[in-house]
This record gives structure tokens, C-alpha cells and sequence, in this order.
């Protein structure tokens, strides 16, 4: 029986700038940096033989995200015209006490946005912005 969901993981292409982003600037704690070895044989899960990757994880409250940087092969980066609207994984969401003040502290930080905070309904207000590879996540504040 599956039970919960345990983790969403990022294909991302410099570990360095992604760790700087979801740790320092979102405060996710990093539990473990896992650099590529022969032991671990990570074509044996993915399909890909021989592919390597350098892999954080970082935990934000009951949830981790998994940051993979492929060093081989290399990823290819997302296609700037990706919408929300295409098929697969779109955003991933993350919990705020308060979007606007969150909001403006990013903003202030350089995060793209793709708008201002919204109530989306009542109580409920919600924001998108842009991770340094350009995938997107969502703060989420519910009253």
C-alpha cells in the first residue's frame, strides 16, 4: 500500500547555485550531499548506464526534494517557452506564513516571479516564481 509522498526530486545543472537557492534563500535544511562513486550505480534506477550524478538532499518540514546534477550525461535545460499548461511535472508547491511578505523578500532577492500574490480563493493566496534552472514552485499561504 503506498502511503505518502515522500519526495520530489530536480534535474538541476549546477548544484553549487541550486543549493544556494533552496537553502540559503528557502530554508531548506541539506541533510546529505551524495557525490557519484561505483558503488552506487545510479543507471541501474534511471535507465541511463554509466550516468553519474551529484545528489542533495534537502528537507523543508515532513517533505525532502532530491537536487541531481548529471554529470554525465548532461542535462538539457528546460525549453524557454514551457508553460504550466504542458504536460508532466509543472510546479511543486511549498507552504508560507505570509506570500506577501515572502513575496517581496524574494523579489528584493532577485526571484522572477510570474505575478503578484493572489487570493485565489477565499483565504487562500498563492504566488509562482522561478527556481535558477527556471523550474517553477509555488508559495502557498492558507488563512
Amino acid at each position: 500500500m503506498i502511503t505518502a509522498l515522500e519526495h520530489t526530486a530536480l534535474s538541476v545543472s549546477n548544484l553549487e547555485r541550486s543549493l544556494a537557492f533552496y537553502r540559503d534563500l528557502l530554508g531548506f535544511t541539506v541533510e546529505r550531499i551524495l557525490e557519484p562513486s561505483p558503488e552506487r550505480d545510479l543507471g541501474r534506477i534511471n535507465g541511463m548506464p554509466g550516468s553519474s550524478a551529484r545528489i542533495a538532499h534537502l528537507r523543508l518540514g515532513p517533505c525532502m526534494l532530491e537536487l541531481f546534477e548529471y554529470l554525465d550525461p548532461r542535462g538539457r535545460p528546460q525549453p524557454k517557452d514551457r508553460t504550466q499548461a504542458d504536460i508532466g511535472f509543472i510546479h511543486m508547491g511549498l507552504t508560507s506564513t505570509d506570500v506577501r511578505s515572502d513575496y517581496k523578500r524574494l523579489k528584493e532577492r532577485g526571484v522572477e516571479f510570474y505575478g503578484e500574490p493572489v487570493e485565489f480563493r477565499p483565504g487562500v493566496w498563492v504566488v509562482y516564481f522561478r527556481g535558477p534552472d527556471g523550474e517553477t514552485a509555488e508559495l502557498r499561504q492558507t488563512s
